[in-house]
């Protein structure tokens, strides 16, 4: 499995001028890998992560899944394709108020397909496994800021996507909790052996990713 972006250009227009966003950014992510991408506000890393997971198109570039152009794909294909392959993991984590823990994972399976006693169990699975096996009846304001984002990393590993996009996942958290989410979604993404790319300001990350690049007014380049 692997996320391949080859020459991608995204530029928008901002009344009579054109923001070139994205500059012929390549970048090969395979199984197993978990990367980083800093970078100052404004220089590109969202937008490049917007378009792995197919929220965004290039202007021009192709963007390779499992060697599939996800640029060719018609939009139904493509609905299909961020909810089955792709996980999402964001700033906050967007649970569901009155939904328990559980449930938060259930939901995104029941959108790809009925859920099964085998889906629970793999839920459930994934929940202990991030420390969460006793918080299964738990709604979100029963619990800590780091729980509820290790919910949302268990959430974005429950259709067991090939790729997971990390946008700033411990921008609101403590030291203490940054440290074990990130290191949280390193463990699942080397024992489920999933193509991972993580935007962060906070270089005191780093040191759990396999490679850092660093986006410049939209260019792309390796750190380490």
């Amino acid at each position: 499995m692997s996320l391949v972006l080859k020459n991608v250009n995204k530029s928008f227009k901002e009344g009579d001028s054109t923001v070139n966003a994205l500059k012929n950014v390549s970048l090969t992510v395979n199984a197993g890998d978990f990367i980083a991408i800093i970078g100052p506000s404004g220089s590109g890393k969202s937008t490049l992560l917007s378009i792995a997971g197919a929220l965004l198109q290039p202007t021009s570039g192709d963007v390779l899944v499992n060697g599939t152009d996800i640029g060719k794909m018609k939009e139904k294909d493509l609905s299909s394709f961020r909810l089955t392959d792709v996980g999402f993991i964001l700033q906050t984590s967007n649970l569901i108020p009155y939904l328990t823990v559980l449930d938060q994972l259930l939901l995104v399976r029941k959108m790809k397909s009925k859920v099964t006693e085998k889906d629970k169990e793999f839920a459930k699975s994934l929940l202990t496994s991030l420390g969460l096996g006793e918080k299964l009846n738990k709604f979100p304001n029963e619990l800590s800021g780091g729980e509820r984002q290790r919910v949302a990393i268990a959430r974005a590993f429950v259709n067991d996507s090939h790729i997971i996009l990390a946008d700033e996942p411990t921008a609101s958290l403590d030291s203490n909790r940054a440290f074990e989410v990130v290191k949280q979604i390193r463990k699942e993404v080397k024992g489920r052996n999933k193509a991972a790319v993580m935007v962060t300001h906070d270089e005191r990350m780093l040191e759990f990713c396999d490679k850092v690049y660093r986006m410049e007014d939209g260019v792309l380049t390796l750190q380490k």
